[in-house]
């Protein structure tokens, strides 16, 4: 089969490699119709976060038509799934507690190993990232194995295309989740740090909750412009002090709730990101805060920091006193993206919330690696791209 593999910083390539195979009786092998690049996927294409072996199949956000299940799948053939971008047993501790994405049982030992020194517990498995999170092969590919099928995907009715259900993958979920994390209440302040794909659902999550105002701050004109077309006001953080105007935009008190969607690769040419910057570029330090920074300074107090935005390692320069004296809450974690499905999902089929706003491009699969340079180099008009198989 095609699938896009990776083999060093910004070198991602379309290669024949092997189709995959039923291995556990709970497996089921799909062939993808609709796959897409995440921005956590720059993370692995910048290089900064460790655990890649040349030659892995990337992608984690991916959907597709069930063609072989194990005797244990509760799938059957010919069914259209959707696959959450979390590995998940469904029987573990935390599985049971509905904290998915913190299964005991998805990520090999050997490499649990990996990563239990770096986080005092070992970390689950992840489709497509690093063999830090289980080495799976991804869902960028034309054909991909779906462990755990029996808890995992979700069926899509009919007359639902795939770009109206492909993002419950991952982005929909976790802009969702962001917001909950938040503890939004009625005629809240929330801010957001970023106009990704995951920022643009936290503002379209938070408003669906019944924030009486959302700010989004990003750089790039078009996903201001998607943002405010959600019903945010924005800020440009180029043109304008963003502390001093989230103070003025708050009545003087600062947002109620603040969500980070930046993540670890913060960019910009504030002194902490440029030297955070230089630091990653070195290979002495992993992630750069400035958006996490920013967004503890601006909550006001008493209030509550989320933050889906991916971090990898270590950061310096953390305002932990800040934490502390605001008497802030943080909520953090990668999604537990099974726990929102079926909602999400009945959202999605009744009009509630749409998705497809997001697409800015759509190329067959071969064209990968030109749809990687774009959504990491031209972020103003890329925001989204979904790839296409067959």
């Amino acid at each position: 089969m095609r699938a896009l593999t990776w083999h060093g910083k910004h070198d991602v390539r379309v290669d024949t490699v092997p189709d995959p195979e039923i291995v556990n009786p709970r497996d089921a092998i799909l062939k993808v119709t609709s796959t897409a690049i995440c921005g956590s996927d720059l993370h692995l294409y910048d290089a900064v976060i460790p655990g890649l072996q040349s030659g892995d199949i990337l992608g984690h956000e991916f959907m597709g038509e069930v063609v072989e299940t194990g005797p244990d799948s509760t799938l059957r053939k010919g069914q259209r799934v959707v696959v959450p971008f979390t590995i998940s047993c469904g029987a573990c501790f935390f599985c049971q507690r509905q904290q998915y994405s913190a299964c005991d049982n998805s990520n090999p030992v050997d490499n649990q190993d990996l990563t239990e020194p770096l986080y005092g517990h070992a970390m689950s498995g992840l489709f497509g990232y690093t063999h830090l999170t289980g080495g799976y092969p991804g869902g960028q590919a034309e054909y991909v194995r779906v462990p755990y099928s029996d808890v995992g995907p979700i069926v899509v009715p009919d007359g639902l295309e795939d770009d109206k259900v492909l993002f419950l993958s991952d982005i929909l979920p976790t802009g969702w989740m962001a917001a909950e994390n938040a503890d939004i209440e009625e005629g809240d302040v929330v801010a957001v740090w970023g106009c990704g794909p995951v920022g643009l659902f936290a503002v379209q999550s938070a408003l669906a909750m019944g924030a009486g105002k959302v700010i989004a701050i990003d750089e790039w004109p078009n996903r201001l412009d998607l943002a405010r077309k959600l019903g945010a006001e924005v800020i440009d953080f180029k043109r304008t002090h963003v502390l001093e105007a989230l103070m003025e935009m708050s009545g003087g008190i600062g947002p109620d709730a603040v969500i980070d969607a930046v993540g670890m690769e913060a960019h910009g040419f504030a002194p902490d990101t440029l030297l955070d910057n230089l630091k990653q570029r070195i290979g002495v330090g992993a992630d750069s805060a400035h958006a996490l920074r920013e967004a503890i300074l601006a909550v006001r107090k008493g209030g509550r920091i989320s933050i889906p935005g991916v971090y990898g390692g270590f950061l310096d320069k953390f305002p932990l006193g800040a934490v502390m004296e605001k008497g802030v809450q943080i909520r953090t974690g990668q999604t537990h993206v099974q726990r929102y499905l079926k909602e999400l999902l009945h959202k999605i089929g009744e009009g509630e919330l749409d998705t497809t706003f997001l697409i800015s491009h759509r190329l067959p699969l071969e064209e990968a690696a030109r749809g990687y340079e774009n959504f990491r180099f031209n972020q103003n008009d890329w925001t989204k791209v979904v790839l296409k198989t067959g």
